[in-house]
């Protein structure tokens, strides 16, 4: 598994690594019964706090991504476990807001930010 934090980044750290573990999972390239590296191991790989990646993987777990099995470690679910349409609305919509935050403060215009949601999206 292949994951980086970008420290100058503006999205938190945990943030970063759930996006990319989630993606990884929803992409394949993580198939169910996989095994994530210890919390210590990639926190350790990361240079981060051991909180941090405890943090993403607990947020995976909730979001139906993966399951912790105490010292067996933390397996993937597989991709299927989607959320309600509900919990899917609701956190598309934290997801947008970040985003748009994020790009306003970069100083985008609503225009770029269509834009570059349009280009992500193609």
């Amino acid at each position: 598994m292949i994951v980086t934090v970008d420290p100058d980044s503006l999205v938190p750290p945990f943030e970063q690594l759930k996006t990319q573990i989630s993606g990884l999972i929803g992409g394949g390239s993580l198939s169910r019964g996989a095994r994530l590296p210890s919390v210590r191991q990639l926190a350790s790989d990361l240079r981060l706090a051991p909180g941090t990646v405890a943090r993403a993987y607990r947020e995976l777990e909730d979001a139906g991504f993966v399951e912790t099995r105490g010292r067996h470690g933390t397996l993937v679910l597989g991709a299927q476990h989607r959320p309600a349409a509900s919990e899917l609305r609701a956190r598309l919509a934290t997801a947008a807001n970040s985003y748009i935050s994020i790009a306003r403060s970069l100083g985008a215009t609503d225009q770029q930010i269509r834009r570059q949601l349009d280009d992500g999206l193609a």
